[in-house]
């Protein structure tokens, strides 16, 4: 029998290394967690304790987010670590974001990562993923994806949560970042929760608001506002196996959730914190201000929403502090602005600037920038800290909440002026070169919302039907036009999936009995591929819009000036179709100027000198200078 030979020592040491250095590894994680846990405990069960008033859920939420940072992969913690150390990484000038519907651009999950490539040449590095988490089988309750089914659980036509996971995965290797929807307000009237509570659970009926007070639900009626009085009318939905109603400010099969119940806020944070460990970057809290109810108040806004807000930040600083918190307040301005919070106590990284775009097409339809100022005056007056996320259009309507009191100072009173707006998208005015449908339009009020495509209400799709080739050229130069203008402003632009390339409206909904009823889906057809090798060609309207957003977005990238942290201001401007910005950082000034026009214009700068176009890169010296209708210059000096 062979004599067993011992171990020699170089392999006796092998093991032993292995298990010391994980201990190691354990040891500085466990001790990184423990820091910042430190950080923000104090405020963060102050604050949970106001709330709840319930030390043993607290103990809860701080083991469990324990769990999920042990379950973080290296991987996202190492882009933890770098985020934090550049520090409000979000707010870079290079930062460009577009949004889309999976299914309309490239099927499901994995075909958005074979389009990688696609995205990069449009130098977009943030993608806003339109809702995709599971909601019910029938469409028509779906409301677009907002009606979730299960927090943890892909549509199954999309993909899979390890398809999403590996989508973010390659995404961090080529430097960009996912955006995805967290509808934190409701669920669906099929998630597990709601199952449970129809049948009458206990636990589960106190995760919602269900009364049969109809006194209860006549006060609540009259104190708050509904949401879409025409398409769904009414707070509560009456359950018959019940006996009993359960709010449904939204749709009725969309149900309130009950904060209130300190098992919710904790079940929605882990939902949280799981999918952003599957590689979310950016976390869009949906109808943010609508997520505490107490009756005697219109609830919204209320006080007890930014300390939810405030410790869903701090959660996340916890955890994972690369995650960004994009609040969704589509609110008047002084109603937006605290969803920040404070430097010293923030609650949302950023906030939509949702009114400035609303204004941007009112002054559109006007000829007229005066209100647009005044808004942009008031963006620029804000702490720099504060950033906007800016675009021309979204998935969603246009609503038209603009300043009425100071339109009405100018000769423009409410109603009038809404249907004067939306009859000039519709087309319905002289001059008009836009084309688009109404939405929610309620009869009785005349009120009504606006639905087209960027390049549909510059006039590309009357241009193209018409065949009219100078009217294209406006058509193209008012669309590049906007997006300079977007691009010129401090914040993250964003623009929506098929605008690089001029996509117009797509009116085959109408053949969809599922989406016939809803108008916003004219600009949700799908991305049309056919069309993206017209991008090589300047003769194309393709290649005209693509190759001018991708000129500009370089410039912006490549000059300092666009800085988030530049001086800006808004020029009084004698012509009130003009928008002049200008931005100052580092001794240099630039002058960004647009014609909200039809017509040309001779403008002059406050002095001569020389200036540089950013666009065309010459330089010249002059006072005066020449702008076409709906055009625009980048001076700098």
């Amino acid at each position: 029998m062979a004599e067993k030979k011992a171990p020699s020592k170089k392999a006796s040491k092998t093991p032993r290394k292995q298990p010391l250095a994980h201990a190691a590894a354990q040891a500085k994680s466990d001790a990184t967690f423990q820091s910042r846990l430190a950080r923000h405990h104090d405020e963060l069960r102050w604050l949970y304790m106001e709330l709840y008033n319930n030390g043993d859920m607290f103990a809860e939420l701080c083991d469990q987010m324990k769990r999920f940072y042990d379950e973080r992969s290296e991987k996202l913690k190492k882009l933890d670590a770098a985020r934090e150390a550049s520090g409000e990484w979000y707010r870079s000038r290079d930062m460009l974001g577009m949004q889309m519907y999976i299914d309309n651009f490239a099927g499901d999950i994995p075909g958005v990562e074979k389009n990688l490539d696609y995205l990069e040449r449009c130098n977009v590095n943030y993608i806003h993923l339109m809702p995709f988490l599971d909601t019910p089988s029938d469409k028509s309750r779906s409301d677009g994806g907002y009606a979730v089914s299960d927090f943890r659980r892909v549509k199954p036509e999309l993909g899979t949560m390890d398809d999403l996971a590996h989508l973010a995965d390659k995404c961090h290797d080529r430097g960009i970042s996912l955006c995805m929807d967290f509808v934190m307000n409701h669920t669906s009237d099929e998630h597990e929760w709601a199952r449970r509570a129809r049948a009458g659970e206990g636990e589960y009926m106190s995760r919602y608001f269900f009364t049969a007070d109809q006194g209860l639900i006549d006060q609540y009626t009259r104190d708050v506002p509904q949401v879409f009085p025409t398409t769904a009318p009414g707070h509560f939905t009456y359950l018959p196996e019940l006996g009993q109603s359960v709010m449904t400010q939204f749709y009725p099969y969309q149900w309130d959730l009950n904060y209130r119940n300190p098992r919710v806020f904790n079940e929605m944070m882990y939902n949280f914190l799981f999918l952003a460990n599957q590689g979310m970057d950016i976390i869009r809290i949906d109808a943010v201000p609508y997520i505490w109810k107490q009756l005697g108040t219109n609830c919204r806004n209320l006080p007890q929403v930014h300390t939810i807000v405030r410790m869903m930040r701090m959660i996340s600083e916890i955890v994972c502090p690369g995650i960004v918190l994009l609040g969704e307040v589509v609110m008047a301005p002084v109603e937006v602005v605290p969803y920040f919070g404070t430097v010293e106590k923030p609650e949302c990284h950023m906030l939509y600037n949702v009114t400035t775009m609303a204004t941007t097409w009112n002054s559109v339809a006007c000829r007229d920038t005066r209100l647009l100022r005044r808004q942009l005056e008031t963006v620029c007056s804000l702490p720099h800290e504060y950033t906007f996320l800016n675009y021309l259009r979204c998935h969603d309507d246009i609503g038209w909440g603009l300043d009425y009191a100071t339109l009405s100072d100018w000769g423009m009173e409410e109603v009038p002026h809404k249907h004067y707006l939306n009859e000039y998208f519709q087309g319905h005015t002289e001059g008009s070169v836009s084309r688009g449908e109404l939405y929610n339009a309620d009869p009785i009020t005349g009120d009504a919302r606006f639905c087209a495509t960027t390049a549909s209400m510059c006039g590309i799709e009357a241009a193209g039907f018409e065949g009219d080739a100078q009217a294209m050229d406006v058509a193209i130069r008012k669309d590049i036009m906007l997006h300079a203008y977007l691009l010129a402003q401090s914040g993250l632009p964003i623009i929506y999936s098929g605008d690089e390339i001029g996509q117009v409206n797509d009116y085959t909904y109408k053949d969809d009995p599922e989406k016939a009823e809803d108008s916003r889906y004219i600009h949700r057809g799908a991305f049309p591929w056919d069309l993206v090798k017209n991008v090589r060609s300047k003769k194309t309207v393709q290649g005209r819009i693509f190759g001018a957003l991708s000129k500009l977005e370089g410039i912006r990238r490549d000059e300092k000036i666009f800085d988030a942290d530049a001086q800006t201001e808004i020029v009084g401007y004698s012509d009130p179709a003009i928008l002049w910005m200008r931005r100052r950082m580092d001794g240099r000034t630039l002058d960004a100027v647009f014609n909200f026009s039809d017509e040309d214009r001779t403008l002059w700068m406050p002095e001569e000198g020389e200036y540089r176009d950013l666009a065309t890169g010459e330089v010249d010296e002059f006072q005066t200078f020449e702008l076409s209708a709906w055009d625009f210059r980048w001076y700098v000096h």
